[in-house]
């Protein structure tokens, strides 16, 4: 998945999603510059997520 397609699925501003891949908080890696994610790491992001705010 690329930054804008993680933004979508994710409903942040594409800003938002690369802010996150850039800091580290969000699984990605860098391909000729551009942010590339992984899908399993998304959902992995998402339910950690969901964790902590229990």
């Amino acid at each position: 998945m690329n930054n804008k397609e993680v933004a979508e699925y994710l409903k942040l501003a594409e800003k938002t999603a690369y802010y996150l891949a850039a800091e580290g908080k969000l699984s990605g890696f860098k391909v000729g510059g551009s942010w590339r994610f992984k899908e399993s790491d998304i959902e992995s992001w998402i339910e950690q997520q969901k964790a902590n705010k229990k």
